[in-house]
């Protein structure tokens, strides 16, 4: 990645972006859709969220770009728009475990 100063403008966007994705129930959602495409009451089954919760969380992470909808039928099916968010997700992950390692390696020694 280039290093670049980036304008407020850019930065807002970014924080918004942030913002949808600081709710657990939301990553619970994007996490659900990793294997694929899937309805709501596909999302329900494997979240355990109620069903206002889960639609109330796909309009907000539709609308922030992470995923996309279609319609089958009188379904509407959920994916996710693109794989970055995933990588986001796995980067903080991976982050985190290092972080417990390191504090685990502390109370070892």
């Amino acid at each position: 990645m280039v290093n670049k100063t980036l304008s407020a403008e850019q930065l807002r966007l970014i924080a918004h972006r942030f913002k949808a994705l600081a709710e657990p129930s939301r990553l619970e959602i994007l996490n659900a859709l990793r294997p694929g495409e899937q309805t709501v009451s596909e999302i329900l089954e494997v979240t355990g969220l109620s069903q206002a919760n889960v639609s109330r969380h796909l309009q907000v992470l539709h609308a922030a770009g992470f995923v996309d909808r279609r319609k089958d039928g009188v379904a509407t099916r959920y994916r996710l728009a693109d794989t970055d968010v995933l990588k986001l997700c796995d980067l903080v992950c991976g982050r985190l475990e290092r972080e417990v390692a390191a504090t685990r390696k502390l109370f070892e020694g």
